[in-house]
């Protein structure tokens, strides 16, 4: 099962190919996930842009302020654009702190992806139970199943922003799944995974 059609991930994707010849900005969200897993593509585009790119971004579209999420958005044929603000958003991890964590993956700058998983684990938990949060739960999946995520490294981080919580969020998560059939685990792949990912933790 994939979560959106193939050509609505083949426009985002091209639109998102798009801003980055033009824009400079670290790409967050699903479209990031993918880059290091190769496994869910994204219809959504969600980055990390500066007030000067923003501006940029102003001449040629038309920007809408969202106050109650703290972030701005783009719609440019149907796809959704979140932009977050360096010391106005939050998604998860102050924007501004998230750019002391990032690295290139296919010449996108992205967050490491214990930072990923934490940007991840904030949207998964403010809309758990819509299908928007069904592909979040995915996407943390997929990061866990990749083996790039560094522990302890993860632990660090979440206990510098105050977010020690998350831990047993993770872990209830994993406890209540039993297969993710996006990503072709089974009911027995998928306890071989569990059992895997909650040792580490």
């Amino acid at each position: 099962m994939e979560y959106y059609k193939d050509l609505i991930t083949k426009k985002s994707f091209e639109i998102l190919a798009e801003l980055k010849r033009q824009y400079k900005f670290i790409l967050i969200g699903g479209w990031a996930v993918f880059l290091y897993t190769h496994s869910l593509k994204s219809k959504d585009i969600d980055v990390v842009i500066d007030y000067e790119e923003l501006e940029k971004l102003r001449e040629n579209f038309d920007l809408a302020k969202n106050e109650r999420l703290k972030k701005y958005e783009i719609i440019i044929e149907e796809i959704d654009i979140d932009l977050y603000l360096p010391f106005y958003s939050n998604p998860g991890i102050p924007a501004e702190e998230i750019k002391k964590y990032t690295q290139t993956i296919e010449g996108f700058l992205v967050p490491r992806p214990e930072i990923l998983l934490i940007l991840k684990q904030g949207a998964y938990l403010e809309r758990l139970t819509s299908p928007k949060g069904q592909k979040d739960k995915a996407d943390i999946i997929s990061l866990l199943n990749s083996d790039l995520i560094d522990f302890k490294f993860y632990r660090k981080i979440l206990k510098k922003y105050n977010l020690e919580d998350y831990l047993g969020e993770l872990k209830n998560l994993l406890q209540s799944t039993n297969r993710v059939p996006e990503l072709k685990l089974n009911q027995f792949q998928y306890s071989r995974f569990e059992k895997k990912i909650l040792k580490k933790l």
